[in-house]
C-alpha cells in the first residue's frame, strides 16, 4: 500500500515546488531584460548622453524589481492567507464532525485508483497519524509545514528581476558610443534567446517557437521604443 508514504514526501510536492520558483525566476529575469532594454534602446533614441543612459537605465530597474517584489509579495500574501483560511476550516471541520472527515479522502483516493476497501483503510492511517497534515495534504493540496513565504518570493522577483536588467543596462553604458546600440541589442537577444529556451525547456514545451516568441517580442519592443526616442529627440524634445 503507498498512499499513507504520502504523508512524508507528498507527490511532487519538492520538484513541482523547485520548478515553479526556477520558471518564475527565469520569467522574472526576462521582464527584467525586455523592459530595461525597451528603457535604455528608446532613451539612446533620443541621445547619446551617457549620464543620461544610466539615469534612465537605473530609474528602470529599481522602479521595475521594486515593483515586482511587492507585486510577488502581495500576490502569494493573499494566497498564504488563503491556505491559512483553509486550514483553519479544515482544523474546525476535524474536531467537529471527524466520522464526516474520514470519508473526504476516502472518496479521493477511491477516484485515484484505489478500492473503496483499501482507500478507506488509507485514510484512516493518514489520519490516524496526523489528521490535519494528512488532511491538508489529500484534500486541499497544501503541505502546512511548507506554507508559500511572501518575503522569499518578493526577495526572488526583485533579484531575478534585477539580474535581468543589469544586461542592458551595462551593455549600453559600458561600450564606445558607436557601438552601444548594436551591443545592447545583440546582447538583449542572446539574453532573450537563452530565457525562451530555457523557459520551453521547464515547461517540456518545443524550444524553437518559445525562442522565436521571445526574441520577436523582445525585438519589437526595443524598436517601438527607439522609433518613439528617435522621433522625440528629432522634434527636440
Amino acid at each position: 500500500m503507498t498512499e499513507p508514504t504520502a504523508h512524508d514526501e507528498p507527490p511532487g510536492g519538492g520538484l513541482g515546488t523547485r520548478l515553479n520558483w526556477l520558471r518564475a525566476a527565469v520569467l522574472g529575469a526576462n521582464d527584467g531584460v525586455v523592459s530595461t532594454a525597451g528603457l535604455v534602446v528608446g532613451v539612446a533614441g533620443a541621445t547619446g548622453s551617457r549620464s543620461t543612459l544610466l539615469t534612465a537605465g537605473l530609474a528602470g530597474l529599481l522602479a521595475g524589481s521594486m515593483s515586482m517584489a511587492a507585486g510577488e509579495y502581495v500576490s502569494v500574501s493573499t494566497q498564504r492567507d488563503s491556505e491559512k483560511a483553509a486550514l483553519a476550516e479544515e482544523r474546525r471541520e476535524l474536531r467537529e464532525r471527524p466520522e464526516a472527515e474520514l470519508d473526504e479522502p476516502t472518496g479521493l483516493l477511491t477516484s485515484r485508483g484505489l478500492s473503496p476497501g483499501v482507500a478507506r483503510e488509507a485514510a484512516e492511517q493518514l489520519t490516524a497519524r496526523d489528521a490535519l497534515r494528512a488532511h491538508a495534504r489529500v484534500e486541499l493540496g497544501i503541505d502546512p509545514d511548507a506554507l508559500t513565504n511572501p518575503w522569499h518570493a518578493a526577495g526572488a522577483s526583485f533579484l531575478a528581476f534585477t539580474a535581468g536588467a543589469l544586461l542592458p543596462l551595462l551593455a549600453i553604458v559600458l561600450p564606445p558610443a558607436p557601438d552601444r546600440l548594436w551591443v545592447t541589442v545583440a546582447s538583449v537577444l542572446a539574453a532573450l534567446a537563452l530565457t525562451g529556451w530555457w523557459s520551453a525547456r521547464l515547461g517540456e514545451a518545443p524550444a524553437g517557437r518559445a525562442v522565436l516568441r521571445n526574441t520577436g517580442g523582445g525585438a519589437l519592443a526595443m524598436a517601438v521604443t527607439y522609433a518613439a526616442g528617435s522621433l522625440l529627440g528629432a522634434a527636440g524634445i
